[in-house]
């Protein structure tokens, strides 16, 4: 069998997996917007239908402060299950799995509600969070309960809380921008309370038979971030509390260190997921990501021991058929992500869907392909 690490099947929780590739969470644009659903659940599928072992679909915020921008999605109230029960019956009549993202943007929000653990701006936006309040972290903890059970409700297989990136749980952990005195704040046991809160409530919201992932963020590549014995005793408590698997996360969107860009070597990060593994800190299965973007370089990482799963999020934008060409011995078929960015980070940023420079169909799969051009006689 062609690259029999990366096809192996594995168990992650609840779950048995036909292979070790995940989607990685990525925002495409259609995760709001009327009309988007349709839009989402054909390009889920399509990934689905291409072998993916997961699909993590893009963050889903667990309120409205949370939430990403003005009208970005959010998973808070029953009337949204509809939505969502069309994107998981499509993966699923693929034969797929997915997992919903909850992410809480905290002081990332571009929108003047943003809430945070101090009321330290963020350089990426120009709003100034509030701080919460003890009652208000309290709340918080309860809306992503209340959004997993949601996400359950909804046929998700799972969820994945987002931990890293900057995003609010990783403001939570680093002194960065968690200036608290509280129980919330303070030292390194003080600061990892909400995020292992987090962790708790959901596990007990959602039951054993239920997966749940944290992406832990492993470097966060910014002045007066979480120290290394920090991240293994975060993790510690996260698997006690009831953590199936922990995806990987590098690097804060406001780091000057670049991670993704094409200048970056392939499984640059690969070591750190690899020290993280056999850490003798972590007993569940880890995912390995960033720049891992051909069959070649998955195999290689997981044959090596750095991590038990991969993801892959532009590669599989690149092609949807990544994991199957790649069972069929077919590597050379692949449409390779060459990490320019232009059609799908840039895209998001400006608040357009995504794309591909590399493949055109990316984000229009709920269109028929266009009829191949009749030759002239």
């Amino acid at each position: 069998m062609p690259y029999p690490h990366l096809l192996s099947p594995v168990t992650l929780g609840p779950l048995s997996l036909p292979n070790r590739v995940v989607m990685g969470s990525m925002h495409t644009g259609f995760e709001e917007g009327r009309g988007n659903a349709e839009r989402l659940a054909a390009f889920l599928a399509a990934r689905a239908r291409g072998g993916v072992g997961l699909i993590v679909t893009g963050g889903i915020a667990p309120n409205r402060a949370g939430s990403l921008k003005p009208f970005a999605a959010t998973l808070a109230r029953r009337s949204q299950l509809a939505r969502h029960r069309r994107v998981t019956a499509a993966v699923h009549a693929e034969g797929g799995r997915v997992c919903l993202q909850l992410l809480h943007a905290g002081r990332y929000a571009y929108h003047p509600l943003a809430v945070a653990p101090s009321p330290v701006k963020a350089p990426i936006t120009p709003f100034k969070p509030f701080a919460l309040s003890d009652r208000a972290v309290e709340r918080t903890v309860a809306d992503f309960a209340r959004a997993a059970v949601l996400a359950r409700e909804a046929g998700y297989d799972g969820v994945e809380i987002m931990g890293s990136e900057g995003y609010l749980l990783n403001q939570f952990l680093a002194p960065r921008t968690n200036r608290r005195t509280d129980r919330w704040g303070g030292d390194a046991a003080g600061r990892r309370r909400f995020p292992v809160a987090v962790a708790r409530a959901v596990r007990e919201a959602v039951g054993p038979d239920f997966l749940v992932i944290f992406r832990v963020s492993l470097l966060d590549l910014v002045p007066d971030g979480s120290l290394w014995p920090e991240v293994l005793d975060l993790a510690r408590a996260l698997q006690e509390v009831g953590v199936d698997a922990f995806n990987t996360g590098i690097g804060w969107h406001e780091a000057r260190v670049p991670t993704i860009v094409g200048g970056v070597p392939r499984a640059a990060f690969a070591w750190v997921t690899e020290r993280f593994r056999k850490s003798g800190a972590v007993s569940v299965p880890v995912i390995a990501s960033n720049r891992i973007n051909t069959p070649e370089v998955a195999e290689a990482v997981l044959a090596a021991g750095q991590a038990d799963l991969v993801s892959l999020a532009r590669p599989l934008l690149a092609d949807p058929d990544f994991v199957a060409k790649a069972a069929a011995g077919r590597p050379e078929a692949i449409d390779t992500c060459v990490a320019c960015n232009q059609a799908c980070l840039d895209r998001v940023f400006e608040n357009r869907p995504v794309g591909c420079i590399v493949n055109p169909r990316a984000g229009r799969e709920h269109r028929p392909p266009p009829a191949p051009a009749r030759r002239p006689r």
